[in-house]
């Protein structure tokens, strides 16, 4: 039973509340679930500028991580776990 009921909970978190925001250092950022991938991914600097780099790569226009559907949300999140060590990753982009 504690284990269905922990299931529950967490399956209520994650639909409910899909990004939490934290601070840190004076920053505030927002943190997203990844559901195919299990793991959650901060929104920083970093992750803006791989996310740039997606849409380069796709051809788009820039559009606002926020403004996008589930799908386009997904489709980067895969895109992400696959490019997990380019320089943006790191912030200093000569990678």
């Amino acid at each position: 039973m504690r284990k269905t009921l922990g299931l529950s909970i967490g399956l209520l978190l994650t639909t409910v509340a899909p990004a939490v925001v934290y601070g840190h250092d004076d920053h505030h950022y927002e943190r997203y679930w990844d559901r195919d991938g299990h793991d959650w991914h901060e929104w920083n600097d970093r992750e803006e500028h791989a996310w740039r780099e997606y849409l380069r790569e796709q051809r788009w226009e820039y559009r606002d991580w926020n403004r996008c559907n589930r799908r386009e949300q997904r489709a980067y999140w895969r895109w992400r776990h696959r490019h997990p060590d380019a320089g943006y990753d790191r912030g200093d982009g000569d990678r």
